[in-house]
């Protein structure tokens, strides 16, 4: 029986292979390359985390991932904080942290999670330069040692001179070379007994999901625990499908916006949400399933709850066919105001030339805060860690074609791996407002993964006012900060 999943098909590559920070101008592929080598360059810190100083080693460093043969096949960077004073570092937790794309170096988790963080507005917002990097009081150095990974091809990592990219760009191809990596990882710094977990962003958490079974299959390293952050998580169905899964995103962005009517204005985000989800997958999937059978006093009913929930005229809503796509969200939600709403974050809001357009121009969540999460890492990386290179630093790649294997496939990697090793948790990090990869995407994914009561026990989700980068505003960061260093510790008990 085929199993129903995604952080699957993907994890679908679903709103195409671009996610979050995929969907941005790719770079070339590899500008001409010297031969790889191994560098490293160790500085030393420390962060206030809780009240509590943490003196941390930071190693920026390229492993070397060679065939059997000893050939080398690629260069993976990456930069790995671990706490000094450590009694006993085998039972110190460490964390391999990626962001998503494909296709996406790590800069942002790294820049977001890490023990440095980007200043911007409490709710997000970039502000102008000169950009500064500060203490991250909610870096999760406190509950675990992290290491951030670029993928082959982005950031500095890259394939090595004259090798066919084909066998690094696919699901299966990619967790491969970073179950590779992190073998290496843990074999050099001695972390084989240490408590491990994998904390994806977006396309990430498809990596997460393939990697989880990978890691456990073709190295024998069992995980202790997951973090999903913003999930992508469609199935094979049709398009109707997901229309009923963006729909309780749209209606938490038009609450935020205070486009609803008083009654539902009024609820919590939390309540609201709810009431959309009970909307979405009963009367709403009934109206979508019927189709052009859908009876006329029906039709109305439907035309004018749908309009109730999202804010939308009953006018547009008809003229949509009931089905409201993401693009066209961006650009109707505001339309009377000449504004449009954000993609990864639909708190944000956009201009565009004129407020006549089908779509809109530009994410204008994207654009409030990308140059400060690029310039601050490239001055960071090079006055902090000392890595100094005149290599390019390839924010978003084009690794295609990219293979995406059989449908369904991490879905399933992930629920063997939580079946057979039986212990392995994971905590699914979702945004009420982001509308690249809508919460109850996932939440379809875990319901229908088929897994044992006993294992099905070991998910857990936590919810952010916030867009898919949820640790770029404030309350939630310190959320998050509580929430996966609550997680973590109960992983290893």
């Amino acid at each position: 029986m085929k199993r129903i999943s995604v952080v699957a098909a993907a994890i679908a590559l679903a709103v195409g292979l671009a996610h979050a920070q995929g969907d941005r101008p790719g770079t070339a592929q590899q500008r001409a390359a010297a031969p790889p080598e191994e560098r490293s360059s160790v500085t030393h810190g420390s962060v206030r985390i809780g009240g509590q100083a943490i003196a941390y080693t930071a190693t920026a460093a390229t492993y070397l991932v060679k065939a059997d043969d000893g050939e080398p096949k690629a260069t993976f960077f990456f930069v790995a904080y671990t706490k000094d004073d450590v009694p006993d570092r085998s039972k110190r937790p460490v964390a391999f942290v990626y962001n998503g794309g494909p296709g996406s170096a790590s800069s942002y988790t790294h820049m977001g999670l890490g023990p440095r963080r980007v200043l911007l507005t409490d709710d997000g917002a970039g502000m102008p330069a000169p950009y500064s990097v500060v203490e991250n009081g909610d870096s999760l150095l406190d509950a675990t040692d992290m290491v951030f990974i670029d993928a082959i091809s982005t950031g500095y990592s890259r394939p090595a001179p004259g090798e066919n990219t084909a066998q690094f760009y696919g699901v299966v191809q990619d967790a491969n070379y970073f179950a590779d990596f992190i073998y290496q990882y843990l074999t050099r710094n001695e972390r084989w007994a240490s408590p491990k977990f994998l904390i994806g962003e977006s396309y990430g958490t498809t990596r997460s999901a393939q990697l989880s079974s990978v890691l456990q299959h073709r190295h024998e390293i069992y995980l202790n625990g997951i973090v999903l952050v913003s999930a992508v998580g469609f199935g094979n169905w049709g398009q109707d499908d997901r229309t009923i899964f963006f729909l309780p995103t749209f209606v938490a962005s038009a609450w935020y916006h205070k486009r609803l009517a008083p009654d539902l204005q009024k609820l919590s985000i939390a309540d609201l949400a709810q009431q959309a989800r009970q909307f979405a997958h009963g009367e709403y999937a009934a109206a979508l399933e019927k189709g052009d059978e859908l009876p006329a006093a029906d039709y109305q009913k439907v035309v004018a709850d749908l309009a109730r929930f999202t804010g939308l005229t009953p006018k547009y809503i008809e003229q949509t066919n009931l089905r409201i796509s993401p693009g066209r969200w961006f650009k109707e939600l505001l339309r009377d105001e000449r504004k449009t709403v954000g993609r990864i974050d639909a708190r944000f809001t956009g201009i565009d030339a004129d407020a006549a357009g089908e779509s809109n121009e530009y994410d204008s969540s994207l654009s409030s805060y990308d140059g400060s999460f690029v310039a601050a890492f490239q001055d960071y990386v090079r006055r902090e860690l000392k890595w100094n290179t005149d290599m390019y630093y390839t924010l978003s790649a084009r690794v295609s074609p990219w293979d995406r294997g059989q449908p369904g496939a991490p879905a399933e990697a992930l629920r063997s791996a939580m079946t057979e090793q039986g212990q392995l948790k994971m905590l699914v990090l979702c945004g009420y407002y982001d509308v690249a990869t809508p919460f109850n995407g996932i939440e379809q994914t875990v319901s229908h993964m088929q897994l044992d009561p006993s294992i099905r026990k070991n998910i857990s989700f936590a919810y952010y006012e916030a867009g898919h980068m949820m640790y770029i505003e404030k309350r939630s960061r310190e959320k998050l900060h509580k929430d996966v260093g609550t997680f973590i510790q109960s992983a290893i008990k």
